[in-house]
């Protein structure tokens, strides 16, 4: 792997990635892949965070939809997440690269408590740092998350690994014409409200300029492959005259 465009990213994986083949929970194997691609773009010098969804365990959105009231089944969705995220450390550290997890809900036995500064001097350390439990409030999605901490810890960059090679005009999975694009300025994300991350995300991002670069994590070897600049992507960021 070549030195990366950027030195400082927050990779924002969906839950539903660590199930792998499976309906539902963790598939070690998956964790071990994800972890080793991390441990790669790390060796380069990479300064990483990382946001883990809990789709794979529970959604609070459909909780919700099921019954739940709503701020209860966000706040067990952000307990999902936490399991996510110490999955990841221990994939991550059986590798050998030295991992924190902070939780925006205190939970001192597993977790540090989310605190900024701690956690941009662990990235300067070297350390990969999860961060867990959302934003540590209801009615917020782990997209906005992954804005809130990309800016808080000054990333240059937001990538967003999901089981599609980048943004299209329609779902690919159900639409075999649908088009995809290779760069996305954030207003037109927006307006024409294309399933990138949620609104409050994008306005985030595009506020605070950081680029959002979605990817195929499914694909082996296609983060390193982003990050030197020929991996199939598309880039979501701010027009020159707004940049």
């Amino acid at each position: 792997m070549t030195a990366p465009r950027f030195k400082r990213i927050l990779l924002k994986l969906s839950g539903e990635v660590l199930m792998g083949q499976g309906q539902f929970g963790i598939d070690p194997a998956t964790c071990e892949r994800v972890a080793r691609e991390v441990k790669a773009a790390t060796e380069t010098g990479l300064e990483i965070c990382m946001v883990v969804g809990g789709g794979n365990i529970f959604r609070g959105l459909a909780g919700a939809a099921q019954g739940f009231e709503r701020a209860s089944a966000d706040y067990m969705g952000m307990l999902a997440t936490v399991m996510n995220a110490l999955a990841m450390q221990n994939t991550l550290e059986r590798l050998g690269v030295d991992t924190r997890v902070q939780s925006a809900i205190p939970m001192a036995s597993v977790s540090e408590p989310y605190i900024r500064r701690k956690a941009m001097r662990h990235m300067e350390k070297g350390r990969v740092v999860i961060f867990a439990a959302g934003t540590g409030m209801p009615f917020f999605t782990t997209d906005t998350t992954a804005a809130l901490r990309a800016a808080e810890m000054n990333c240059d960059a937001l990538f967003k690994g999901t089981s599609v090679d980048g943004v299209y005009n329609a779902d690919p999975k159900k639409v075999p014409t649908a088009t995809r694009y290779d760069e996305l300025s954030f207003d037109r994300v927006l307006v024409d409200n294309l399933k990138v991350m949620d609104a409050t995300a994008i306005a985030l991002c595009r506020d605070n300029d950081i680029p959002i670069v979605v990817f195929n994590i499914r694909d082996e070897g296609n983060l390193a492959a982003v990050l030197e600049g020929h991996g199939t992507s598309t880039i979501v960021r701010n027009e020159p005259e707004y940049a």
